[in-house]
């Protein structure tokens, strides 16, 4: 019987989201493939340290304790890797060495794997290769760039938080190409006229939808296991302010999801409230923002939308 991807979430990861490459590709740049291919080989059984998206990866997939089958995982996330099979088998062993469940992977010699995002019925691409990224959202593929960020990998904290922007993230970006085109007050009418209309999708719509699923099996597994705590924890960290926050909510309900936090920040720098909330992961649309937020928490770029554009 095939192998059914379609009822879990999945995750695409290529190796320099989770592991640090720095070293590996200081050699490949300074001295060619053929001397980064025997550096890989010497170094095969010297596991690659932690990277940026590791804490989140590992979280997340320790949450497959609360399936009711073992056999059918609730998370599943696959290498996406531009390295050939034989360069490549460090990041496996690296892997092993970590006790990561990730077996499934696809190596393809000098090009990105991202076409690959919808046959695997990925619901998240991450990768610290930023034209590889914009490739994935140019295409229409939920994808984000892991940005060079502070992050802690506490193996006292089981929980995984997880943190998102709105407009351009969550949502798509009509309503910010008001706000870039018109100003704040002209943003604020357009939201208020729309506050029943709930956005279109953005790019990670569907990744936080499956998020909201594993929190429904969890609240599930607590009718069996009372003295379960809950790990997963969702918020929404955005610049909007009232009246906007409305139609944001009534967006979320639409799609039959909500956060447990939301910080309707109206211009309040986010770093201040992240470097308290300590997530695991955020995700903005905006390099501005992402700048001040990767100094503190594992911060994600999506380069979709009208902030993206060339100006």
């Amino acid at each position: 019987m095939p192998y059914e991807l379609d009822n879990r979430l999945v995750i695409g990861v290529a190796s320099s989201a989770v592991f640090d490459l720095s070293k590996s590709h200081a050699v490949f740049e300074k001295k060619g493939e053929a001397q980064y291919r025997k550096y890989q080989r010497k170094n095969l059984n010297s596991p690659l340290e932690k990277g940026i998206a590791f804490p989140f990866i590992k979280r997340l997939l320790a949450l497959n304790d609360l399936s009711p089958d073992p056999e059918d995982p609730l998370v599943e996330v696959v290498l996406l890797s531009q390295n050939d099979p034989d360069t490549g088998l460090r990041v496996m062993k690296t892997i092993e060495h970590y006790k990561l469940n990730m077996t499934r992977a696809i190596f393809m010699q000098g090009r990105s794997p991202y076409e690959y995002i919808p046959a695997l019925n990925i619901a998240l691409f991450l990768s610290a290769e930023k034209t590889h990224v914009e490739a994935a959202i140019k295409a229409g593929y939920p994808a984000g760039t892991v940005l060079d960020s502070k992050f802690d990998d506490d193996e006292s904290d089981d929980s995984l938080r997880i943190a998102f922007d709105f407009d351009g993230v969550l949502a798509n970006d009509e309503s910010e190409a008001v706000m870039q085109s018109s100003g704040l007050g002209s943003f604020h009418a357009h939201e208020v006229l729309n506050a029943t209309q709930p956005h279109n999708p953005g790019p990670l719509k569907e990744f936080f939808v499956r998020i909201a699923r594993i929190q429904a099996v969890e609240e599930q597994y607590k009718l069996t296991h009372p003295d379960y705590s809950n790990r997963l924890r969702v918020s929404i960290v955005t610049a909007r302010s009232a009246p906007s926050h409305e139609r944001a909510l009534n967006t979320l309900k639409s799609w039959g999801v909500m956060a447990n936090d939301a910080f309707f920040l109206g211009g309040i720098e986010k770093r201040r409230v992240l470097q308290v909330l300590k997530p695991h992961i955020f995700f903005d649309d905006q390099t501005g923002h992402l700048k001040n937020t990767s100094t503190v928490v594992p911060s994600v770029h999506i380069p979709f939308g009208v902030t993206n554009q060339p100006k």
